[in-house]
């Protein structure tokens, strides 16, 4: 009698084995769709801005990638300042231009990131530094800290920073004038 029980329990894990199995590869099979989703949004963007280029007699070499959950396209080269405009203001206009030229082709919303020259590397890297900073000072006087303005893309690199160093943010104001405000960790 035990060793049927024992059948009957190896036959259940089998089986408990084999739905995790097809689970699990549906679970990749999507997440291989997303990819390819995001490198077609990418191509598209690409071809996009390559025309932009064209028109506008620039040169600029353009890199695709996929990153965390986003498609991702940089424009290198010389002399492209004038797509980066005054605090970037000419980058996010292109980059909605981008969005909207992917949406036109796939029918779906895009979150494509738009970088020129290493304008947003360069700014991530210091946003970052900002929000590392802020946090010490935070933890150290324990006193709240406002920060400038920023754009949503802005403030997600300062929370995420801010979070890394084990302290809380949170934004505050109006568009366009919300900002963050770190928070010492007891508060």
């Amino acid at each position: 009698m035990s060793a049927e029980i024992e059948t009957e329990t190896e036959t259940e894990a089998d089986t408990t084995t084999d739905v995790e199995g097809e689970v699990d590869a549906e679970h990749e099979a999507g997440e291989g769709d997303q990819v390819s989703r995001l490198e077609q949004e990418g191509d598209i963007a690409a071809d996009y801005l390559e025309e932009l280029l064209d028109i506008a007699d620039l040169d600029g070499d353009l890199d695709i990638d996929v990153e965390a959950d986003r498609a991702a396209v940089s424009i290198v080269g010389a002399e492209l300042s004038q797509l980066v405009g005054q605090d970037g203001k000419v980058l996010e206009a292109l980059q909605e231009l981008t969005r909207l030229a992917v949406y036109r082709e796939t029918g779906e919303r895009s979150r494509l990131m738009l970088d020129i020259s290493g304008y947003r590397a360069d700014k991530r890297s210091r946003l970052t530094l900002l929000g590392a900073e802020t946090a010490a000072s935070v933890a150290a006087s324990g006193e709240p800290v406002s920060l400038e303005p920023m754009s949503p893309f802005e403030r997600k690199i300062v929370h995420d920073a801010v979070a890394a160093a084990g302290l809380r943010s949170e934004s505050a104001g109006v568009e366009p004038r919300r900002y963050v405000v770190v928070l010492p960790a007891d508060a």
